[in-house]
């Protein structure tokens, strides 16, 4: 009877896992700048438990913090063309348009230094970032397949933001600023990944980890290290992980 009874509760078991959908994690697959001539990367991007539609870059600059090249920008920066377009200061619209959020990636901005239209160094629908190294945003996990242009120094740093809005936290909050409409497009600020690479070294594959935030509503290029204020925005990214292909 002990043997039965076991028999019938291992085929239940059995059942009910079978009867369970297995969630397969998606990869997204991306391509940028397949025409460069550089060094190839293979970006492999994990996307952590509060991880909801960032904008980011990936971008290449020297050890002394000059400005190389973009690699990757999500196309709403890239273009200046939104899912929701503004309606003037606080209003948004249902449908896309043209919008300028200077929270949105402000360490990348200011260290590219391009003026589009002589006030902002965000792109417009007017002068775009290349479609070569623009894309949609990934909704899940994805692999970015990408190229430097040219050669790039022995040792270099590859850098990422990346920004999500409406991230509140404790510290972050709607109070804040309540002046500064800029920075509610933000909320929690821009996040700022790094790990320098050295080519001398057979060494391939690397991982990007953060090392600072942005200003919370753009007005500066600089790099703010003290992360004790930032909490789920550090979980956007679960791994960020970086092979070489020389």
């Amino acid at each position: 009877m002990k043997n039965i009874l076991l028999l019938i509760l291992a085929f239940i078991v059995v059942s009910s896992c079978s009867n369970q959908k297995i969630h397969t994690p998606i990869t997204e697959k991306l391509e940028s700048n397949t025409s460069g001539s550089g060094l190839g990367f293979e970006i492999e991007f994990l996307k952590g438990k509060h991880h909801n539609h960032p904008t980011f870059v990936f971008w290449v600059e020297d050890l002394e913090g000059n400005y190389i090249e973009t690699l990757f920008v999500t196309q709403y920066i890239g273009t200046g063309i939104f899912g929701h377009g503004s309606l003037g200061e606080g209003k948004w619209s249902s449908e896309p348009g043209e919008a300028k959020r200077p929270a949105s990636l402000p360490y990348w901005l200011h260290k590219r230094g391009i003026m589009a239209d002589g006030k902002t160094y965000l792109p417009t629908p007017e002068q775009p970032i290349a479609d070569a190294i623009t894309g949609a945003t990934p909704l899940n996990d994805f692999k970015l397949s990408t190229r430097s242009s040219d050669q790039l120094p022995a040792k270099f740093r590859l850098m990422m933001e990346i920004n999500q809005t409406w991230d509140w936290n404790e510290f972050w909050n709607n109070g804040l600023y309540p002046e500064d409409a800029n920075y509610k497009t933000s909320c929690q600020p821009a996040l700022v990944y790094s790990v320098v690479i050295d080519q001398a070294k057979s060494e391939t594959e690397y991982y990007l980890n953060p090392i600072g935030h942005s200003h919370h509503s753009g007005k500066d290029g600089e790099l703010y290290t003290d992360l004790t204020t930032i909490t789920t925005a550090k979980e956007i990214a679960h791994k960020i992980t970086v092979t070489l292909n020389k």
